[in-house]
């Protein structure tokens, strides 16, 4: 009697434990890959994992991309900071943000400022007194990048409709919804100016890759909240450190965007991603980057003979 009492107690443990590892999978989901791009090179930035964070070894005056890859088959919208700065809106960054919207299993390089619906200015790795942030009297969080990723409100199916009865003499009408479809929506948007201000809208920007000439991968999201951060003068700590990487506000170039909808499926993001970056030499003498060993020299690196004479 007792042996089955012990058994039936580990055998609900075990289930409870099967319906708690059953629960783990969709909070360890991955919803967006983040890399970043030399776009001199071609080379994707190798990233260390050191103290539970990622970095990222950056070259002072080289250009650069954020690319996001959606891993999922749904649209995702992905709210991107650089050094704390909100890349479409120049906000402090916060994650109820605009943002891209990345179509279920695309990719879209994100490869600057957005300053219209139409260029960006090109993100470039520089010291960090030239550092967008800092220019703009915010150079406290400059080295790092965020995507803070949501996933999108499903759409509730319409109620189904019943036909009148035959002898009714008014002729049947069917019911418009009172929202606006996406079409009127994008067509509202799209005589928006350039995003910046205050706000809150459920509708967005479809972006394009111009230079590349493929269809549109991702949208900006017009969901705008926070307020504008007054423009101080730099902290004078800044020149202190100075050796430290930021991203710059960089030449044009044509990007090309547009409006579309999209509806969060909560107001906490479903992912936040950070990816920290510095130059190479800093991040081996903050240990990040392991030094390079040199070989120490050898006292018989060859076999036995006679002694030769010298060349030349």
């Amino acid at each position: 009697m007792n042996k089955s009492i012990f058994a039936s107690r580990i055998i609900g443990a075990l289930s409870i434990l099967a319906l708690l590892a059953c629960a783990q999978p969709s909070l360890a989901a991955r919803l967006v890959d983040v890399t970043v791009v030399n776009r001199s090179t071609g080379e994707r930035l190798t990233p260390y994992r050191h103290g539970g964070h990622l970095y990222v070894a950056g070259t002072p005056g080289e250009r650069y991309t954020v690319e996001l890859r959606s891993l999922s088959g749904e649209r995702v919208l992905t709210v991107i900071s650089v050094d704390g700065v909100n890349v479409l809106t120049g906000e402090t960054a916060a994650t109820r943000q605009s943002g891209y919207v990345i179509e279920g299993g695309q990719s879209y390089a994100v490869s600057g400022w957005r300053k219209s619906m139409d260029d960006v200015a090109q993100f470039v790795f520089t010291d960090l007194p030239n550092s967008y942030a800092a220019r703009t009297g915010r150079p406290g969080n400059v080295g790092v990048i965020g995507v803070a990723v949501y996933r999108e409100k499903r759409a509730v199916p319409p109620p189904v409709e019943v036909a009148p009865p035959a002898s009714s003499p008014a002729p049947y009408l069917r019911k418009e919804s009172s929202s606006d479809s996406l079409a009127d929506t994008a067509r509202r948007a799209s005589s928006l100016p350039a995003p910046e201000g205050k706000g809150e809208s459920e509708s967005g920007l479809s972006a394009s890759s111009g230079s590349r000439g493929q269809a549109a991968a991702d949208t900006l999201a017009e969901n705008r909240s926070g307020q504008s951060e007054s423009r101080s003068a730099r902290s004078a700590d800044v020149e202190k450190k100075s050796s430290k990487l930021g991203t710059g506000h960089g030449a044009r170039e044509y990007s090309p965007t547009r409006y579309t909808g999209f509806v969060r499926n909560s107001d906490t993001p479903d992912e936040i991603i950070s990816l920290y970056y510095d130059s190479r030499s800093n991040l081996i003498a903050r240990g990040i980057i392991p030094s390079p060993r040199l070989a120490e020299p050898s006292p018989f690196p060859a076999g036995a003979g006679f002694v030769p004479d010298p060349r030349g």
